[in-house]
């Protein structure tokens, strides 16, 4: 069963930087499992790792979309699997780095995601028209009726996944909540990011102020003229926001307040999901970085060790 090292955590907590680090040490190479890095032209709001960043090592899955494209969770799924045997095949060691985690559970443990027949993509079609005429609140409702469960876990605003959880539901007759996993897919080593709650805020708060100073604005002004809440890409936090401020129910500063508080409720959702859904080893590199030395030694041990069954 093939190896793939995962990190995983909530934003700001320096996953991208420890992936570089595994990477260069286990001849690693990292496959991005962030649901909006993969845009092009959205690089200050998704955080990315620049070229000029990642010291050599190469990344995948990062602006492989136009901002109007839509990318979810079988997509990565598709493309992910098609990295990790290439990188495999090499010799090289697949690092998957993310905060998505339903498509990191969705990769290791081989969700059940639907197929991708014509009749599927209809439904998905025809969900995000209905999105476009009734709203996001009126779609969740729709998705309340029919999984209770589901719409207590997701939030009216992350149409996205209202949309896929309907999805599911209309194309399998199973609700989305009671999904199953399938066969584990790989022999996967999960390390988990965190720190203490209020400096996580705190680190969370000063990237977001970072954001603006790189250009954020600018960024955002890019995305409105490029078809504004049209696109996909305009859903993910740090885009959403500016819908308001663009037509004038909030000016800049009350904008940038918003992120940060999305932003903080995200990493909170990801710790929960994270702790609840998966088998984590955690650490904390920000208050302590000589626990980098703890997680080299639980990898080398690991690419030693024949496969032990990990459920996560």
């Amino acid at each position: 069963m093939k190896k793939i090292l995962v990190v995983v955590g909530p934003t700001a907590v320096g996953k991208s930087d420890l992936a570089i680090k595994l990477a260069q040490k286990f001849n690693g190479e990292i496959i991005s499992g962030d649901s909006m890095q993969v845009y092009r032209n959205l690089d200050i709001g998704t955080a990315k790792v620049l070229s000029s960043e990642r010291e050599g090592i190469k990344h995948y899955l990062i602006d492989v979309r136009d901002v109007n494209q839509q990318y979810g969770v079988s997509e990565f799924v598709k493309d992910a699997k098609t990295l990790i045997n290439s990188i495999t095949a090499t010799g090289g060691l697949p690092i998957i780095v993310g905060g998505t985690g339903y498509y990191v559970q969705a990769l290791i443990n081989g969700l059940t995601l639907g197929g991708e027949n014509s009749s599927n993509k209809k439904i998905k079609t025809d969900l995000e028209k209905k999105l476009a005429k009734v709203g996001k609140i009126n779609l969740w409702n729709e998705l309340k009726l029919v999984d209770t469960k589901s719409a207590e876990k997701i939030p009216p605003e992350n149409s996205r996944r209202v949309i896929r959880a309907l999805e599911v539901y209309k194309t399998t007759g199973k609700k989305f909540s009671e999904q199953k996993n399938g066969s584990l897919q790989y022999d996967a080593l999960l390390i988990g990011l965190n720190c203490d709650r209020k400096l996580l805020y705190n680190r969370i708060n000063l990237r977001v102020d970072q954001m603006v100073k790189n250009g954020l604005l600018e960024e955002n002004h890019w995305l409105y003229t490029h078809g504004g809440i049209e696109n996909p890409a305009s859903k993910a936090i740090g885009y959403r926001e500016f819908v308001k401020y663009f037509s004038g129910e909030r000016d800049l500063n009350q904008t940038i307040e918003q992120i940060k508080l999305d932003s903080r409720h995200y990493a909170k959702r990801q710790l929960t999901w994270f702790r609840n859904k998966m088998n984590v080893n955690w650490f904390n590199l920000v208050e302590h970085p000589e626990e980098i030395n703890n997680i080299n030694k639980l990898v080398q041990d690991w690419r030693k060790n024949e496969f032990t069954r990990n459920e996560c």
